[in-house]
Parts: structure tokens; sequence; C-alpha cells
């Protein structure tokens, strides 16, 4: 029998878990293994369920117990869990019951007409949809804003990334901008001047999809992924889910080609590997939870770009390539053969393919664009104008008549997920300062990783951001693991000592 205020909140947290837990893995067999004629009924479920948790996560005496807990006598870490679970009440209560069902209307008929009109690229179809949604966005920004005494779109990005403000991300991105826009002309010419020495050797397909999985999986182990607690299996679109007892993982694989599914593992394994190293006795807290989107984007791009698109790193993975495809797969291949493959700068209109060295610019573009939009400087109506302007500008592109690949090309805005895109970006950024980090304190890292030894990159990222879940805000998180507040300057070498040298 629960007495005090902070048990009664434990024992909220408890229940919570066990539904996000149920969710979670309802939302994984959906994506892997549901038969399509069981949608209707898993959406219902699903539905209900999160009904359920929403009514049990904002019942009013809750606000009753966290006001009594703060009286009572509680250690450093209660006292911690006892802030988060007051962050997380206030921004689930900050919306009306009204204002979300009005919202989620707007999404579920903006998202539907995203998908039936994005392959035509039809603008016009869509602008009164879009107009919804970013009227609800606006509405939603100033209802959050009024709650925690925030700007518009601060508070919007509250919710992915505690902690983050446009004033500290302005002029970091402002600063990167302007370093991307004068780099990727550079790296372009000097890709071009070593692809006609040496140029691009094809890959030698078929690669069989059993054989890939095999070489998947020996990564994965190799940089510590906990089998006993997760699983790999294909979906239409990677990601990684489930929960952190029981992470659920997914790729798609070609013939063609193997890269792409082995980047795409191992940066998914990024995202399984932090999730498995948070705290388990905090796990039924929010202050258990991962910090946000930006770390946790941060640690998927640290295994995948930091770590994946290395030299040291390909010097150990070249042989297990070998070992898994076949001694045909990469026959009379030096190393500088693979990286020239791993390592491919291209200008793009789509986000989601491209390198990264020119994936921020689309990052900043998009941030520019719901920034304004949020606050009113835009019209939802003259968005692929803008959008064209910035991609003329910032990768020399024109997407004037070609609104499928250009603001019609991501589900985010039609979902009315505003807020969300930084994150992205924030994620390399961090990334390459945690490598740099990571150097200082473990000299021989870039040899550990010639010789597949992932336990003192584990063992840092374990201390510093796994165990610290959510305790910290993004900023101070990134701050007490780095030394440093969020910076350009050591992505901006990252991409130099790759791309340049």
């Amino acid at each position: 029998m629960t007495n005090s205020a902070f048990d009664k909140l434990d024992a909220l947290g408890k229940r919570l878990e066990a539904l996000d837990h149920a969710q979670s893995m309802l939302f994984v067999d959906e994506a892997v293994n549901m038969p399509s004629g069981g949608g209707e009924k898993r959406a219902e479920a699903m539905s209900v369920l999160a009904g359920m948790q929403h009514e049990m996560a904002t019942a009013p005496e809750i606000a009753d117990w966290i006001g009594a807990a703060e009286t009572e006598d509680l250690d450093d870490m209660q006292r911690a869990a006892l802030r988060e679970f007051r962050r997380s009440y206030t921004n689930a209560t900050c919306l009306s019951s009204d204002f979300v069902s009005r919202q989620v209307n707007a999404r579920i008929r903006s998202e539907q007409l995203w998908r039936e009109l994005r392959p035509s690229g039809d603008w016009k179809g869509f602008l009164p949809a879009f107009e919804g949604i970013v009227a609800t966005v606006r509405e939603e920004a100033q209802l959050r804003a009024d709650v925690l005494g925030l700007a518009p779109y601060d508070a919007m990005m509250e919710q992915y990334d505690p902690g983050n403000r446009t004033a500290d991300i302005d002029p970091v991105f402002a600063d990167l901008k302007t370093f991307l826009k004068d780099f990727v002309p550079k790296a372009l010419a000097h890709q071009e001047a070593k692809l006609s020495a040496r140029p691009l050797k094809p890959l030698n397909a078929p690669f069989p999809i059993d054989k890939q999985k095999a070489l998947g999986l020996a990564m994965m182990e190799a940089l510590g992924f906990d089998f006993e607690h997760g699983r790999l299996d294909i979906s239409h679109h990677p990601f990684c889910g489930g929960v952190p007892t029981d992470v659920r993982m997914t790729t798609r694989y070609t013939t063609a080609e193997f890269l792409s599914s082995l980047m795409g593992i191992l940066h998914e394994t990024g995202h399984g590997l932090y999730e498995q190293g948070l705290p388990k006795a905090w796990s039924h807290w929010p202050l258990g939870k991962a910090r946000g989107m930006a770390i946790h984007e941060s640690q998927s791009l640290f295994v995948e770009k930091q770590i994946a698109r290395s030299p040291a790193f390909w010097e150990w993975a070249m042989p297990h390539v070998r070992e898994h495809l076949g001694a045909d797969a990469i026959a009379g291949w030096a190393l500088e053969d693979i990286l020239a493959h791993v390592h491919l700068i291209e200008r793009g209109l789509i986000r989601v393919d491209a390198d990264e060295a020119t994936y921020p610019l689309h990052v900043i573009l998009r941030y520019e664009i719901e920034k304004d939009l949020v606050s009113g400087a835009l019209a939802a109506r003259d968005v692929p104008e803008v959008w064209d302007a910035k991609m003329r500008e910032y990768l020399g592109l024109s997407t004037i008549d070609n609104p499928k690949d250009g603001p019609m090309q991501d589900v985010h805005w039609p979902g009315g997920a505003i807020g969300y895109f930084p994150s992205y970006t924030l994620g390399a950024l961090i990334a390459a300062q945690q490598w740099v980090a990571i150097e200082k304190a473990q000299p021989t890292v870039e040899d550990d990783l010639r010789y597949g030894r992932f336990v003192g990159v584990n063992d840092w990222r374990r201390d510093n951001i796994w165990s610290q879940a959510s305790r910290w805000s993004t900023p101070d998180l990134l701050q007490r693991a780095t030394g440093e507040k969020l910076n350009a300057t050591h992505f901006a070498r990252h991409l130099e000592r790759r791309y340049l040298s």
C-alpha cells in the first residue's frame, strides 16, 4: 500500500511503463509481422491504449501528488525524478482535450491527403489541408508557450529536445551554414579529382540477403548490442523500437548492394545501444527515459558516421565483409575503394538520401521555414517559393516546379511535427563533439576501432550519456559530457579531415 505522494507517482510510473511497453510491441509487430487484414482492429487497439495512457498520465490528482511530494524528504535521485514528473505532466496537460481532438482530425486528414497527392506533387490540392495544419500548430505553440513561459517555437522544440532554444541554436546553425556553403563545392571538387585518378569500382552484386543479415548481426554483436534484450528484423522503413529490455531493430535489404542496409543496421544499432544502456532502476520514471531526439540521434550518428564511416573501422570491417559476403564481394579492393563508396558526396533534392556533408543544409532550410511558419512571418501558401530560393542558395538546385521533391517530400509537416527537424543536425554536431571528448579521454581510440575494440567508446558513452538518461536538459547533458556548449567547430573539422584530406 502506497503512503507518500512520491510512492503514488512511483506506482503511476510503473502502470504507464506497462502501457508504453504494450503499445511499443504492437507498433513493432504492425511494422514487421502483421498481415494487411489486421490493420483496422490494430489501429482500434492502439488508439484505445493511447487514450488510456493519456488519461492516466494527465489525471488531475497527479498535480496534487507532485505538489505534496515536493514537501517530502527525498534523496537527490528522487528529487530529479520529481522534476521530470512535473515537466512531463505540465507538457501533457498544456492542451485541452477539445484542442487535441481537432488537432488529431487535422493531422489525419492532412497526412492521408499528402500520401494521395505527393506522388503527383499536387501542391494546390494539398494546400488547404496544410493551411489547417499550420493553423493548429500555431495554436498549439501559443498554448504551450503560455503555460511553459517560452517563445512559441521554443515551446514546440521543448517537446523533442528539452532545454533547446532558438537563441542558442541560431548562431550555431548560422556558423554551420556559412561553413557548408563554402565547404561542399570544395569537397565535391576534391572528390572529382580523386575519382578521376581512381574511379569508383562497381560492387560485385548480387549480395544474398541471408549473407547480408549474417554480416549485420556480426557487426551488431561486435559493437556491443545485447541479443538477449533485442533482435533484428525486416520492415519497409528501418527503425529502432520496442523498450530498453526488448529493443527491436529493423532494416531493409536489396541484393544489388550491401552498404545501404549495413549502414542502416549500424545507425539503428546506435539507437539500440542507447536504449539498452539506460538505467534499469529508473525505467518507470520519466527520468529514466532517453533525453530527447537530438541526443538519441547523436548516438545513432556516432556509430554510423563517427565510427562506421571512418578508415580505421573499415580496416577492421573489410575482412568481415569478405568472410560473410564471400571472397568475390570486394575482390581486389583496397581500403580506398570501399571508402570512395562510403564517403561519396552528392548534391540532391531529397533529405533522407543526403550524405553527411550536405544533409545539414536540408535541415537548416526546414528549420528556418518552420520557425517563420510558427511565428506567422511566412504563409503556408508561400512555402514552395521560399523553399526553392533557399535550395538554390544552399545547394544550387531548384524545386520550383517540383513540390513532390520540395516541401512535399517529408511526412513531418503533413503530420504536424514542427520543431523536430533541428534534432537531426543537432545529433550530428553532438556526435562529432562527443568523438573529440572521447579522443581526449582515450588517445588510443582510433587504434581500438582498427582492431574492432568498441568497449572503450561504449564505456565513455555509458558513463556520460546513457546512464544519465533524462537527468539533465539536452544542453546541460552535452556540457557535462564534453565540457563544452554546443558548437559547429568539431563537426566542421571532422568534415574537413574526412573529405578534403
